[in-house]
């Protein structure tokens, strides 16, 4: 780490009291290692991206993905990595043990086609594959909503050790140049209406932390990522929830949080011993949480609005009480998790581009629900660079916005196919992940 970064660590751990459990670490800074980016709240803090785009202008380069996916590509220095789920081809002669889809027309009848799930590592220069891992081939158990697929969830890196993740289809570890290192098979999810999977791992030092909320048996565990050993699990009574946990360090513990549609829990990374929990979110609990300015957030918006800010270092059951420093209940996002760039909090309200700006040490809002022109829908988070705002539609649609108090939009731009993932964001370039495609965004020199 150099000296210059050391120093902004610690002014930063003074000026705030709680911190995202990572180092001031350049390298991680200058990559995607992870859903919602280094800082694990959107923002890219070493982005530069370029604010126009189209099929043919600023696109280093195109590639088609084999499968389906809508997890968010990653990225460590000269590599992507991505998920999919490709079909073979190879049906079954006697469908699986599986749960019925849900009561409407969004649900996937559970496959009797054997899919290969596969891992991929594409040069991030040329978008070439470097190498491809098959995890595991089978027939899953059970179907999904159509808007996302068998590879929803995004992998995560150190740098050192790539974690996928597959959900009930199997967990693994592979070193950078494809190479298995371990895996676990954590079981069987029953998932609510038959949705899916789509929660992604988190990873702080040595531990990995995966959330496994259904219709049945719940958990919180964490592995060492060296090996798989389990370190801890914890029961957990919820729901199908696809929320990713947050790791956060507030006056020297480490805890890892979790949105839910009970309640709101925070866990200590060492020892999975619960330190907090507040009651109060709505359905469906997607957004990841996303922490700043000494606070938590963690949104829902099914059936209800919510959005919490919490101070992370009380103890026991917290609802209603002081440790909940701000509430609102309108505006809220259903699938895409808020950025916080800042003071600022960006969230967008249920799947739609229309977007508040939140004061996030006040809660007091600056912009209220203004819908964003010509996008017809959002599924995938908005990202942060270069004091900008990304926000991609699922009509293939964009905007940029200046990072401000104001809805002050730079640029609208415009690709062949839409977005359910989210962008990610490294050094000058974006990365997005259409239906057939992976863009690779960056300013033509």
């Amino acid at each position: 780490m150099s000296k210059l970064a050391q120093i902004l660590g610690v002014a930063l751990a003074t000026v705030f009291s709680i911190s995202l459990a990572f180092a001031a670490d350049t390298t991680r800074d200058l990559n995607w290692p992870q859903w919602r980016g280094p800082l694990a709240n959107g923002v890219a803090p070493r982005g530069n991206p370029p604010i126009e785009w189209s099929e043919t202008k600023n696109v280093q380069w195109k590639v088609s993905l084999p499968g389906r996916g809508t997890s968010t590509p990653i990225v460590w220095e000269d590599q992507v990595f991505i998920l999919t789920a490709i079909p073979t081809g190879r049906k079954v002669a006697v469908k699986p043990d599986a749960v019925p889809p849900g009561p409407n027309a969004h649900m996937v009848d559970p496959p009797s086609e054997v899919q290969r799930f596969t891992v991929m590592a594409l040069d991030r220069a040329t978008g070439k594959v470097r190498w491809q891992q098959t995890a595991r081939e089978k027939v899953p158990h059970e179907g999904y909503h159509r808007d996302h697929g068998y590879a929803s969830g995004s992998p995560v890196t150190d740098g050192q050790y790539l974690v996928a993740y597959f959900g009930s289809n199997g967990l693994f570890c592979y070193d950078l140049t494809g190479r298995l290192l371990w895996q676990k098979d954590l079981g069987l999810q029953r998932t609510r209406y038959g949705y899916g999977e789509g929660t992604s791992p988190a990873l702080h030092g040595t531990t990995v932390v995966i959330l496994w909320d259904h219709e049945g048996e719940d958990f919180i565990v964490a592995l060492d990522v060296r090996d798989g050993r389990e370190l801890w699990r914890q029961k957990r009574d919820e729901p199908t929830g696809w929320s990713t946990p947050l790791v956060v360090e507030h006056e020297g513990c480490r805890q890892v949080v979790v949105n839910g549609m009970n309640k709101v829990r925070s866990y200590d990374l060492s020892t999975g011993e619960l330190l907090w929990q507040c009651a109060g979110t709505t359905l469906n609990a997607i957004p990841s949480p996303v922490a700043g300015q000494g606070l938590v957030f963690v949104t829902s918006g099914f059936h209800g609005n919510a959005l919490y800010a919490i101070r992370p270092g009380s103890h026991g059951d917290i609802t209603g009480t002081s440790a909940v420093a701000w509430l609102r209940r309108k505006h809220t996002p259903y699938v895409p998790s808020p950025l916080l760039y800042g003071n600022l909090l960006y969230v967008p309200s249920w799947n739609n581009a229309v977007l508040s700006i939140i004061e996030a040490s006040t809660g007091n809002p600056l912009v209220e629900a203004q819908r964003i022109e010509g996008i017809q829908g959002v599924y995938a988070s908005p990202v942060g660079a270069n004091d900008r705002v990304y926000l991609v539609g699922r009509d293939g649609n964009a905007a940029v916005l200046r990072k401000s108090g104001k809805l002050e939009i730079l640029a609208h731009n415009r690709l062949e196919e839409g977005f359910e993932a989210s962008p990610a964001i490294a050094g000058n370039q974006m990365f997005l992940r259409g239906r057939q495609h992976l863009y690779c965004i960056s300013e033509s020199r």
